[in-house]
This record gives structure tokens, C-alpha cells and sequence, in this order.
């Protein structure tokens, strides 16, 4: 399939923007002002999430003291009761450097509203002031403490699913393997969103979408280098699934790609990996699509499609007997 029209229209208008002068790349810019156009792109890109019964700021404290922030959704079909529901554990895209809790706060609204289920939002340190392997512990150490600590929170912790979109469906995806590996409760499912997932980014897609379809191989590789400490780091299976030798024995896994995004080959790869070993995999590859398009909500209608999609699919992994609340 073409790309989309709409979207077409709208990268022509970003790549003539730079061309002119207008504004810069992001790779082009320093990594504070980077963040915070980022930010504000946001406002203009995507819609206003739904309502939800309360949102709750959290803080979570980390191995080495630090304290996580990190934001509860409660979507309004729990209003009213208080039995333990199930919470999808969240990590935002952003290549490591950029994004935040209200950057993703439309996404994460509504996959608490549509599934209905809580959504944990996790704001893991970012680089350059944080290196790798920063985000991983971050990530780790969120989920250990839903385990621990989620029940008082009024969610179920045996329902616990782990997402994310970019860099953020790679901390969710190493969670489910940390847990394999160190024998701890395993999440009950995957969502992720065109992962991250190899340690070179040198596949046909990286190749032919490297420029003009919003997620620029010079970008990426800005972002990589502002993270990883040493090329040493690309091959850590923390950074990059396709390193870890063994992918059995992981909880159920949805995987959503997009045809014009240039991580969709390596997502193929990390899911036919799950696949052979045994590992219950779905994937979706949405036609005419770019990295980052279930944040494009002002930009294309797949944005509120997707969204529907990935909730209908936590739905399922949480009541299997369609027994919601």
C-alpha cells in the first residue's frame, strides 16, 4: 500500500520546513531543546485523551535511591468498585532522550479507557544525563514494585501486562525475559509497539526509510549515541532482544508495526524469533503507517484505530471470559 495521504501531506510539509530553514532536525539540535520540541509537537499532533475516574501521580524508588515518577490511570468502569483490576505497565518511545508523562498522557488514557484496565506510566531517566543501562534498571525496578506494591494501589498483580511503544516496547519486552531469567512472576502479556529490537540498524527498511518518513536514521543514530556508553552496549540484549540467545518460555506477545516505519524489519525478525521458539506471537503491520503514528491522532484516523485495536487485545489477555470488572 502507498503511503498514507495524509500523511504524505504532512511529511512533505516537516521535510520543507527544514529545508527552509524554519526549524531544525531534531539530531540538529542540543538534547534539552531537542526534549522540549518534542514536547511540544505533541499538542499539535495528537488529541486529547478521554476521560478517566482519576489520575494519580507516584513515585517509585529505584536501586540506587532515585525516585521514579510515574502516573496511575483509573479508567471509569472502576470508579465504583474495589476489587483488584488489571494495569498495563507503560514505557514511552522517545529513543531514550526524549518524551514524558504528558507527552503520552492522550495514549495512556485511552488504553485505560477503552480496555478498561489501569495504566502505570513509568518516566524512566533519560540520557544524555542518564546512559544505558539507566532506563533498564528503571524499568526493572517499576516492575518489581507493582508486584510488590500494586495491591495497595487497588490493582490486581497477577493481571499485570507490560507495554510500550519504540524504546519503551524494548524495556517492556526485556521485562518479560528479566523475569524469565531471574525466576520472578512473569507479566501476563506483551504490547508492544514497533519495538526497538537490533543491535545495527542496517536492514532493508533502515535502508530505504531512512529519510522523509518522521523517524530519520540520522535521528535514531543521534539518539543511540546520546544513550549507549560504547558500541559494546548495542549488543546487550537489554538494548537490542535480537542478542538474547534464548526467547522461550515468555509471556504471550502482541506486536503492532507500521509498513513505512524503518524498524519494521527488524520487528518481523524479533517476532518470527519469538514464534520459533514457541512464544504465542501476534503481529499487525497497519498499511501506510510511520513509527509513532498511535500519537498522530490530529494526523490520520488509524491513530484512534490502533488504539481500539491494542485495548480489544488487552481486553482478551485480561478477561479471557470476557468478565470485565
Amino acid at each position: 500500500m502507498s503511503l498514507n495521504e495524509d500523511l504524505s501531506v504532512f511529511l512533505d510539509l516537516a521535510t520543507e520546513a527544514v529545508v527552509n530553514g524554519d526549524r531544525s532536525a531534531l539530531h540538529d539540535l542540543p538534547a534539552d531543546q531537542a526534549y522540549h520540541e518534542y514536547e511540544a509537537a505533541t499538542h499539535v499532533l495528537d488529541v486529547p485523551g478521554p476521560q478517566v475516574a482519576s489520575v494519580q501521580e507516584l513515585c517509585i524508588e529505584s536501586r540506587d535511591g532515585y525516585w521514579i515518577s510515574a502516573r496511575l490511570y483509573k479508567p471509569l468502569e472502576f470508579a465504583e468498585t474495589s476489587d483488584p483490576q488489571p494495569v498495563l505497565l507503560y514505557f514511552h518511545g522517545g529513543g531514550y532522550c526524549l518524551g514524558s508523562l504528558d507527552s503520552y498522557d492522550s495514549l495512556c488514557r485511552s488504553l485505560a479507557a477503552l480496555t478498561p484496565c489501569y495504566v502505570l506510566h513509568v518516566a524512566y531517566r533519560l540520557a544524555p544525563e542518564h546512559r544505558f543501562p539507566s532506563a533498564v534498571h528503571d524499568a526493572h525496578d517499576a516492575y518489581q514494585w507493582l508486584v510488590q506494591h500494586g495491591s495497595a494501589h487497588g490493582l490486581d498483580t497477577n493481571r499485570i501486562a507490560v507495554g510500550g511503544d519504540s524504546v519503551g516496547g524494548t524495556l517492556a519486552t526485556g521485562i518479560a525475559i528479566m523475569a524469565r531469567d531471574e525466576n520472578l512472576q512473569p507479566p501476563l502479556y506483551q504490547l508492544l509497539l514497533y519495538p526497538c529490537t537490533s543491535a545495527w540498524q542496517n536492514t532493508g527498511s533502515h535502508r530505504r526509510l531512512a529519510s522523509g518518513y518522521l523517524l530519520e536514521a540520522d535521528t535514531l543514530q543521534w539518539m543511540f549515541k546520546l544513550y549507549l556508553r560504547t558500541d559494546a552496549d548495542r549488543t546487550d540484549w537489554r538494548f537490542a532482544p535480537l542478542e538474547t540467545p534464548d526467547l522461550s518460555k515468555l509471556a504471550p506477545v502482541s506486536l503492532v508495526l507500521a509498513e513505512y516505519d524503518p524498524l519494521l524489519d527488524e520487528g518481523i525478525a524479533y517476532a518470527e524469533r519469538l514464534k520459533a521458539s514457541g512464544v504465542d506471537t501476534q503481529v499487525n503491520v497497519y498499511p501506510g503507517m510511520v513509527h509513532d503514528f498511535a500519537r498522530l491522532g490530529n494526523i490520520v484516523e488509524e491513530a484512534g484505530q490502533v488504539r481500539q485495536d491494542l485495548a480489544d487485545t488487552l481486553a482478551k489477555a485480561f478477561y479471557p471470559e470476557n468478565n470485565r470488572i
